[in-house]
C-alpha cells in the first residue's frame, strides 16, 4: 500500500520505520519525476537511516500503481540558462546514487512500474531490485541532445557496458522487465504486484535476523572500486550541463517552453 493516496503538486519523500524496515516513498504527479527539492529530500532521507540504529534494511519506492520514474523534472530542465544551473541540476541525480552507495544498510528497490533515465539509475544503484512484468525501463537522454552521463556508471556497474550502449543508444525503446531481469538490473520479477509484496516481505523478514555489522561489511566489499563516484559522478553532470545548452538540444527542447 501506498505511504500517502493522495500527492500534490509539488510532490512528496515520505519515510516510514517498521521493525527495522525503513520504507521511503518519493511521489510527483509526473509519472513520479524527481524535481531537484525531492532529490535532496531522498538523499536526506537515505543518510538517516544509513545513521539510524534502529534500521536494519531500506526499502525504496514510489507513489501509485503506474510509473515507477520518469527521472528529472523535465520542466526544471527546460530552465537551464546557464552551465552553473546544469550542473546544479544534473548533480541531484548524483548526490542520490552516492548516497545511496553510501549508505551503511542495504537498499531494495521495489520497482511497480516503467522507469526512464535517471529512474534507471536510481534502480541501479540499489542493492537489490524486485519488479513487476510492466516495469519496462527506457534511457531516452539521447533523443533530446544529451546521454545517460551521470547515471551510466551506476547501470554499467549492474548490467555491464555492453547492455548499457544497448539501453543507451536505443533511446526510443523500451526495453522489457524481464530483459532487465537477464542483464542483472532487476533481482526478481513477479507477475503481479501482490506477488511483489509478499516476496518483498519475505526477504525483509529474513534480512532483519541477520547481523547488520555482517551486512555492512558485505555492502562495503560489494561497492569497493566505487569511492571515486564522489568526484566523476559530478564530473558527468558538469558534462551533461553544458550539453544541455548546445544549440541542438536548445532546438529539441523549444517547443516544450512556456510562451
Amino acid at each position: 500500500m501506498p505511504m500517502n493516496d493522495s500527492i500534490n503538486e509539488k510532490g512528496h519523500v515520505l519515510s516510514h520505520n517498521l521493525d527495522g524496515v525503513k520504507t521511503i516513498e518519493f511521489g510527483h504527479p509526473a509519472h513520479n519525476s524527481l524535481p531537484s527539492d525531492l532529490l535532496d529530500q531522498l538523499v536526506q532521507s537515505i543518510d538517516h537511516a544509513s545513521e539510524d540504529p534502529e534500521v536494519k534494511v531500506v526499502i525504496l519506492r514510489s507513489h501509485g500503481q503506474r510509473s515507477f520514474c520518469a527521472g528529472a523534472s523535465f520542466q526544471e530542465l527546460i530552465a537551464i540558462e546557464d552551465e552553473t544551473q546544469g550542473l546544479n541540476f544534473f548533480s541531484g541525480f548524483a548526490r542520490v546514487i552516492n548516497a545511496m552507495r553510501r549508505c551503511k544498510k542495504f537498499i531494495i528497490a521495489r520497482v511497480h512500474g516503467k522507469a526512464v533515465g535517471g529512474g534507471v539509475g536510481i534502480i541501479a544503484a540499489a542493492d537489490y531490485a524486485v519488479a513487476v512484468e510492466f516495469a519496462a525501463v527506457k534511457l531516452s537522454e539521447l533523443t533530446i541532445g544529451i546521454g545517460p552521463f551521470v547515471i551510466a556508471p551506476a547501470v554499467a556497474r549492474k548490467i555491464g557496458v555492453a547492455n548499457l550502449s544497448a539501453l543507451s543508444i536505443d533511446a526510443q525503446g523500451f526495453r522489457s522487465a524481464r530483459w532487465a531481469e537477464s542483464k542483472g538490473l532487476y533481482t526478481q520479477v513477479f507477475d503481479t504486484v501482490k506477488a511483489m509484496d509478499l516476496g518483498l516481505d519475505e526477504l525483509c523478514m529474513d534480512l532483519k535476523q541477520y547481523n547488520l555489522d555482517a551486512m555492512s561489511a558485505l555492502k562495503s566489499v560489494l561497492w569497493s572500486g566505487t569511492e571515486h563516484w564522489e568526484e566523476l559522478l559530478l564530473q558527468r553532470a558538469a558534462m551533461s550541463g553544458r550539453l544541455i545548452l548546445s544549440p541542438e538540444t536548445k532546438a529539441k527542447l523549444a517547443p516544450y517552453k512556456p510562451s
